[in-house]
C-alpha cells in the first residue's frame, strides 16, 4: 500500500487480500498510536459507546487496533484512526472497531447469589402479582450478554424453576453491542473449561458434549428461550417491543462515568414493568443516582410497584 492510499471499500465493507496483508513490512509500522490520536479516540469512544478510555489504556488500545491493522494490511495507526472516525467512511469497519474497544468478560453462574434471589424471591413475587410465566410469558432481559454465559445460566434457571411450575412460560432478550460475542453467542458453544461452573446435573440435561473435540454446546431447549440482538447503550430509543419483568445489566456500568450511568439506567428502567427487577454487579451500586429504582437486597433493585 502507498503512502496515504487508503484501502478500497465496497459497500462500506473493506477488501484487501491476504496476500497484501502479508507483504506489509514490520518495520514500516507505526509501534504505537501518536498522543494527539488518542485523545480523539477517547471522545469518539466515549460519543459513541459512553464507555471512558483514559490515557492508562492506550496501550491496551494499541494492541488490539495493530492487530487489526495487520488483519486489513494496513501500516499506520493515524490512516487508521483517520478513516474509523470520518463521518460515513469507515462503513462496517466502525462495528469492527466498537468490537476492539469493548471488554467482555462472564462466566456461566457468576455471582450465584443473584439467581438464588431470582428463584426465592423475584420470581415468586412476579407471579403473584403478575402472573408472570404462568397466565402470560416471563420476560427477562440479559443486557450486555457478551458471549452469551449469562442468558444461557438464566434459560437453566428459569427452566428448573418452570419444573416446579406445572406450566411456565419464559423469554429471554440477550443484547450486547460487540457483533463478535454475540455470534459466539448464537453458536453457543463453548469449551470445556467455560462450562466447568456449571452443576453436573444441569450439564447432563441441558449441554450436548462433542465426542470429537473439547467442546459443549448448549442444548436446543435452552437455545429457542433466547433471541439476540444487538443493543448500544448511548442509543436514544432501544426498540424494545415488551416490557420487561427482570433485567440484569451486570459488570456493565463500571466502565462509566455517573452521568452516563444515570441516562442508561433511566433508559433501562423504561423497558422495565412497575414491580420489575434490576440486577447489577456486585462491585457497582446505584447510590446517590437519580434513577427511579429502590435497592431491595444488595446489588438487587426494584422499580416501585
Amino acid at each position: 500500500m502507498k503512502k496515504g492510499e487508503r484501502p478500497r471499500c465496497n459497500q462500506g465493507t473493506m477488501l484487501l487480500s491476504s496476500t497484501l496483508a502479508a507483504t506489509i513490512d514490520p518495520s514500516l509500522m507505526e509501534t504505537t498510536i501518536p498522543d494527539h490520536k488518542f485523545n480523539q479516540l477517547s471522545q469518539f469512544i466515549y460519543q459513541q459507546c459512553g464507555i471512558q478510555m483514559p490515557p492508562a489504556k492506550k496501550t491496551m488500545l494499541t494492541a488490539r487496533i495493530q492487530k487489526r491493522l495487520r488483519t486489513l494490511g494496513m501500516d499506520s495507526f493515524s490512516e487508521y484512526i483517520d478513516w474509523v472516525l470520518t463521518p460515513g467512511a469507515a462503513g462496517d469497519e466502525l462495528i469492527h472497531f466498537i468490537d476492539i474497544v469493548t471488554t467482555n468478560k462472564t462466566d456461566f453462574f457468576r455471582e450465584s447469589a443473584h439467581f438464588d434471589y431470582l428463584v426465592r424471591e423475584a420470581l415468586p413475587d412476579l407471579i403473584a402479582r403478575e402472573g408472570a410465566g404462568v397466565r402470560r410469558r416471563l420476560n427477562v432481559w440479559s443486557a450486555a450478554c457478551s458471549s452469551g454465559e449469562e442468558p444461557y445460566t438464566l434459560a437453566m434457571v428459569l427452566a428448573e424453576f418452570g419444573e416446579s411450575q406445572g406450566s411456565f412460560q419464559a423469554s429471554i432478550l440477550a443484547t450486547d453491542i460487540s457483533t463478535r460475542v454475540l455470534k459466539k453467542a448464537k453458536d453457543a458453544i463453548y469449551e470445556l473449561e467455560k462450562v466447568a461452573p456449571i452443576p453436573m446435573t444441569l450439564k447432563k440435561k441441558y449441554l450436548l458434549k462433542s465426542r470429537e473435540r473439547p467442546l459443549a454446546r448448549i442444548g436446543p431447549e435452552l437455545r429457542q428461550m433466547v433471541r439476540f440482538q444487538r443493543l448500544n447503550f448511548m442509543d436514544a430509543d432501544y426498540g424494545l417491543r415488551e416490557r420487561m419483568d427482570v433485567v440484569f445489566c451486570r459488570n456493565v456500568i463500571i466502565y462509566f462515568d455517573r452521568i452516563t450511568t444515570e441516562q442508561i439506567v433511566n433508559k433501562i428502567c423504561r423497558h422495565l414493568i412497575p414491580g420489575g427487577y434490576l440486577f447489577i454487579g456486585h462491585s457497582e451500586s446505584l447510590n446517590n443516582l437519580n434513577v427511579p429504582v429502590k435497592q431491595v437486597a444488595p446489588t438487587i433493585y426494584q422499580l416501585p410497584k
